[in-house]
């Protein structure tokens, strides 16, 4: 904290704002502040572990105002977002037994591919469809693997977690985005409390870059839940492409 100017606090507590409104509608966030922290001179490792100390102040504030609207059910989804919590400590755990650079190359592929979904398949709106699984089995079982992903690497979770509602839950967009942000907000919070124990997150920088986070998010929330699939979609496809040229280039 000594070591960053106030200039450069301020461009980050911008950074978590804006990141805190995208990644509330369409995931993402972490495309602007992990590449902030690391133009701030921050450590890889500890910028990875600040940004779970912010993300988890976002996510939790999207989560709490799409629960507020009716979205969220907290009483039915406890259990998927303790097993995704859970999930994701391992995967933080075991990260650096694992081919992470192998995962990263396959990324920017994935994620065009979930673009153009969200870009070209026609009929996807707010209404639910029919399910290829029911949706609990869903977040029993897929969206824990989601999070240790989230865990071990982190780009495009929020993505993978909308695709997943959306194509095999039968989620509407709206309701898909609603119950992303509970879910990444347990595999937040579940990496967080790994790379505590194991790197040195800059807790004050990420506390007033979360509070901007919480400040992005309602607005950014209360903007979806308003507008629904017309604004999710369209940013969520920008946001994904971004995410996939961002891997590209290193």
């Amino acid at each position: 904290m000594a070591d960053l100017s106030v200039q450069v606090i301020l461009i980050l507590i911008a950074a978590g704002f804006l990141a805190g409104f995208v990644d509330s509608i369409a995931g993402g966030g972490g495309l602007i502040t992990v590449p902030a922290l690391l133009l701030a001179g921050i450590p890889p490792v500890d910028a990875l572990a600040t940004n779970k100390v912010q993300g988890s102040f976002g996510s939790g504030t999207a989560a709490f105002t799409y629960a507020r609207a009716g979205l969220i059910n907290p009483r039915t989804q406890w259990l998927p977002a303790l097993l995704t919590a859970a999930l994701a400590g391992l995967g933080a755990l075991t990260a650096s037994y694992l081919p992470t650079e192998v995962i990263r190359k396959a990324l920017p592929v994935i994620l065009i591919g979930i673009a153009l979904f969200f870009a070209f398949k026609p009929g996807l709106d707010d209404s639910d469809r029919t399910a290829r699984m029911p949706p609990m089995a869903f977040m029993l079982f897929v969206a824990p693997l989601i999070g240790f992903y989230d865990g071990i690497a982190g780009p495009g979770t929020g993505s993978f977690l909308m695709l997943g509602f959306v194509l095999l839950a039968g989620y509407g967009m709206l309701k898909a985005t609603a119950a992303t942000k509970l879910l990444n907000f347990a595999s937040n919070v579940g990496s967080l409390a790994v790379f505590a124990l194991v790197s040195s997150p800059l807790w004050l920088i990420g506390i007033l870059m979360g509070a901007a986070q919480m400040a992005g998010a309602i607005v950014g929330s209360k903007l979806a839940i308003r507008n629904g699939a017309r604004v999710i979609r369209p940013l969520l496809v920008v946001t994904s492409l971004g995410l996939a040229l961002k891997l590209l280039l290193g």
